[in-house]
């Protein structure tokens, strides 16, 4: 174990709040392009390894809900970083009940138009509602490690050696490109009745996964 690291585990680092918004912003998107792969690779598998399927919604190859678990992620455990065990749970806990809430919240809304049931899924044991299962709440909790002892002490030691302006000119302006993203098939397109993504790849052929 390096010095540098010995001294992210031990110490407490602080950072004006303009570098904690760039440092947060470079952790939605990474996060959220992780969970893409995610379920981009998972929904292969899940669908036979037959064809890839386009997953969340949006132009881009992000999914809303892990970048904002990754910062529940940080903002809970960030402090327990000493204890792995400890980081494991609270990832598992707080990202399950997101999960779980979620899924609920956006069934009724969409009247039962799901954007995952795992009750569909392989791998679904421990199966609640279809709303969130062992197997994602374990995934939740090994990314939760990888969050905590690999993405952010990379994005502080990024903040630190780069420029400020240039840091923050880059990472806000990638996150304010997923966000535009999402303001845009989440609410745009429904309220004046533009193509979404969805319709565009449809039409170009790309596979989405579809729920009864």
């Amino acid at each position: 174990m390096t010095e540098k690291y010995k001294n992210y585990l031990m110490k407490d680092h602080s950072f004006d709040w303009k570098t904690l918004l760039g440092i947060l912003c470079l952790l939605i998107v990474i996060t959220g392009i992780y969970g893409f792969l995610y379920e981009y690779i998972f929904y292969y598998l899940n669908g036979g390894r037959q064809y890839f399927y386009w997953r969340g919604g949006h132009f881009l190859p992000w999914i809303n809900i892990y970048a904002y678990g990754s910062l529940g992620i940080y903002f809970a455990a960030y402090k327990q970083r000493k204890h792995p065990v400890k980081v494991f749970l609270i990832s598992m806990l707080l990202c399950g009940v997101l999960e779980f809430v979620t899924g609920w919240v956006m069934d009724i809304v969409r009247a039962g138009n799901r954007c995952w049931d795992y009750n569909q899924e392989i791998w679904n044991f421990g199966n609640i509602g279809g709303y969130v299962c062992l197997r994602s709440v374990l995934f939740f909790g090994l990314s939760g490690l990888i969050l905590i002892y690999g993405l952010i002490p990379l994005c502080f030691y990024i903040a630190k050696k780069v420029n400020k302006k240039v840091f923050l000119s880059i990472t806000i302006t990638l996150c304010a490109i997923f966000f535009i993203d999402e303001v845009y098939n989440c609410f745009i397109a429904r309220l004046f009745h533009l193509p979404r993504a969805y319709d565009i790849y449809s039409k170009l052929g790309v596979h989405y996964m579809s729920f009864k």
